[in-house]
């Protein structure tokens, strides 16, 4: 193998992660599907010229992304696979052909797939999650995550309405497999309210799917109008399923909804064609949205022989839809400024209606993807909405097509657009950062922030309010919203009397604020939701986070390096801390209920099968103060043991872990009671 393969085959698979973490972990993809393919699709074709090159932890031998630490994690026996693609009617019959053959090989007649036919379903635009029923009962559900791994998100499923709780006549054991969205009319519903409350908005119906499920507090997720639909099984125990047909009957018999609108058993290939041109001609009609049409072998016996190849099914395909685009210019690049001081070009267009929507604008990300595409103004570019709300330029059409006559190359500016401080990129990042302690822009975003709907919640203060506060220098600092007066507010534009009283009624109300919505507010760096609310369980106070060393940071359950670091110069800069503490003198921390005992703070992970649920275990855990681990590791308090523990057994007597049995664990959660 050529240097120049085992160089484009290593940065092929580096790319590829990344974009898996994006967009299977944190529900913010920074490629269209249609770039992802294509990069899977190289990487593919250079792995199968240079067998050599194999490598078990290639993503082509796997499926999404690792499962996020926060969450427990679901290890199932059968994994969800992903399914190979095709973008044509004629690559459908291209995987007739291929099917036929394989059967073939294996001594079963053609006759066989005509007699069975196939199944054709639209593909929701969502994602895809795991449940498990056992004796009629829902016991858990996970994500993908890694096909085999899934994160536990079982407390947030439950507020699913869609979903049923106990099924009727069902198996012993019943692994089903769906797919979680949102409808067109409540994502524009739930982006107005993000954008009126000054936070960002989803990118499109999938991503606020998914980060609805993946919330930390279930709570967040039943506010959100999420809906399920589902398409097939893993493990069944107690009922014989003859084909795809019949594993939907059972499904929808047994309470779940099932997309009849959207399914249609196909006798032959072409009529499985024909139904996904029909889906890509109605698409824009219908509620939810859709990325294609999946194409499955109805029978399960050949299902069975045909079985499947590294990440995918032989006998199922995904037929996906070519994005809508159009061609447009781009008349200028210009920067905004971000609360943490990162710099996002945005490429100012030509209008141009796609999709039925006037594009003007588009994110271009970072440095990094205007050189790989090679953006300059004057551009003659594709742009593409694909689903998404906001568009991107799928390519250049100047650079592509070798035009002499284009504008200069675009470079992120060295000084900030807003402050002109210093722009700087740390090493390894793709970000630019303004350096500016003082940006004006840095400050309003992060006085939109403090006042946002998960942080002090001060209803009323949008974007637009905070922004004409801080120009007129009335607000420069969060404690600056405490001393607003009536009169003051009164006289500003767009507000009068009865707005004013409202504003200073939210104000007031705002003073009375937990320690972990206090802490989230503040903006510090890396720290999120999820974990201004472990800090705050575990320091219990502003002052002993703020005289908490590096070391004490890191002994903390989900802090690494470069939070722990963060928070140690957000305490240690003498401007922050100034601005702290006269916001400590208009607001009140209200004391949260105190976990002790041997569970609070602890580290637990679960291993074996249990009597309980594992989800309920690991709820109790959480109840009681502790934390669940992902997997083994040294940080790990206590590994509780079902039966048949596995690996895991080991190695925590490698590291000196404390074993315990479910009964002493179950015991040692009696005594906390």
């Amino acid at each position: 193998m050529n240097m120049d393969d085992t160089a484009r085959i290593e940065e092929l698979r580096k790319a590829i992660r990344h974009h898996n973490d994006r967009y299977y972990r944190e529900d913010a993809p920074e490629v269209s599907d249609a770039e992802y393919d294509a990069l899977f699709k190289e990487l593919v074709a250079l792995e199968a010229r240079h067998p050599e090159a194999f490598d078990p932890d290639s993503p082509t031998q796997r499926v999404g992304a690792e499962p996020v630490a926060a969450f427990g994690a679901v290890i199932r026996d059968i994994p969800m696979l992903s399914l190979a693609n095709a973008f044509s009617g004629e690559e459908l019959l291209e995987f007739d052909r291929r099917t036929r053959r394989f059967l073939k090989t294996r001594g079963i007649s053609e006759n066989a797939l005509d007699q069975s036919g196939y199944v054709a379903e639209t593909k929701i635009d969502g994602l895809a999650i795991e449940l498990v029923y056992e004796h009629g009962k829902f016991a858990r559900g996970a994500t993908r995550g890694d096909g085999t791994r899934g994160e536990d998100v079982t407390s947030n499923l439950r507020t699913i309405g869609d979903l049923p709780m106990q099924i009727r006549n069902g198996p012993a054991l019943l692994e089903v497999r769906g797919e979680i969205y949102m409808t067109r009319q409540d994502f524009a519903a739930l982006n107005r309210g993000r954008e009126r409350d000054g936070e960002p908005v989803f990118a499109n119906p999938r991503n606020a799917a998914a980060g609805s499920l993946r919330q930390l507090d279930p709570s967040i997720t039943a506010s959100r109008r999420l809906h399920l639909w589902v398409y097939g099984t893993g493990r069944v125990e107690g009922a014989a399923i003859g084909s795809h047909s019949e594993e939907l009957d059972l499904l929808e018999g047994s309470g779940f909804p099932v997309n009849r609108r959207g399914i249609r058993q196909c006798p032959t290939i072409n009529e499985a064609v024909d139904f996904y041109r029909e889906m890509d001609a109605e698409k824009e009609k219908l509620p939810y949205e859709i990325d294609g049409v999946v194409i499955k072998v109805n029978d399960a016996s050949l299902q069975k022989e045909l079985g499947e190849i590294s990440r995918f099914p032989r006998w199922a395909i995904a037929a996906k839809f070519s994005p809508d685009q159009a061609q447009t210019t781009v008349e200028d690049i210009a920067v905004f400024v971000g609360r943490t001081g990162i710099l996002t070009p945005v490429a100012f267009l030509s209008p141009v209606v796609v999709r039925g929507v006037t594009v003007r604008k588009a994110t271009l990300h970072n440095q990094d993807m205007i050189d790989a595409k090679d953006i300059r103004v004057g551009d003659r570019v594709l742009v593409q909405r694909a689903g998404e709300v906001i568009p991107e330029i799928v390519e250049s059409l100047s650079a592509k097509d070798g035009s002499t006559e284009r504008g200069e190359r675009f470079f992120m500016p060295d000084r900030c657009p807003a402050c002109g401080s210093a722009v700087k990129r740390a090493p390894g990042e793709s970000a630019h950062r303004c350096a500016g302690a003082g940006c004006a822009e840095k400050k309003k975003r992060s006085l939109r922030h403090f006042v946002s709907r998960n942080a002090m919640d001060i209803a009323g203060l949008g974007t637009m309010i905070v922004s004409a506060l801080a120009d007129k220098g009335l607000v420069t600092e969060p404690a600056d919203f405490y001393r607003l007066d009536r009169e003051t507010l009164a006289e500003m534009d767009r507000l009068g009397e009865k707005s004013a009283d409202n504003l200073i009624r939210e104000i007031e109300k705002s003073r009375k604020v937990s320690l972990s919505r206090f802490l989230y507010a503040l903006g510090i760096p890396h720290v999120g939701e999820h974990l201004a609310d472990v800090l705050a369980r575990r320091f219990r106070s502003v002052e002993a986070l703020g005289n908490a060393s590096e070391d004490e940071l890191m002994a903390v359950h989900e802090v690494g390096t470069e939070v722990a670091e963060s928070i140690r110069r957000f305490f240690a800069s003498q401007e922050e801390t100034k601005s702290l503490e006269r916001l400590l003198r208009e607001v009140t921390l209200l004391a949260s209920e105190t976990k002790s005992g041997n569970v609070a703070g602890k580290i637990f992970l679960f291993t074996g099968t249990l009597s309980m649920p594992r989800a309920l275990a690991q709820e109790r855990v959480r109840k009681e103060g502790g934390n669940i681990a992902a997997g083994i590791s040294a940080k790990v308090n206590f590994l509780v043991t079902g039966e048949d523990p596995g690996s895991k057994l080991a190695k925590a007597k490698q590291l000196g872990i404390t074993v315990l049995t479910e009964s002493e664990f179950i015991k040692m959660l009696d005594e906390k009671n």
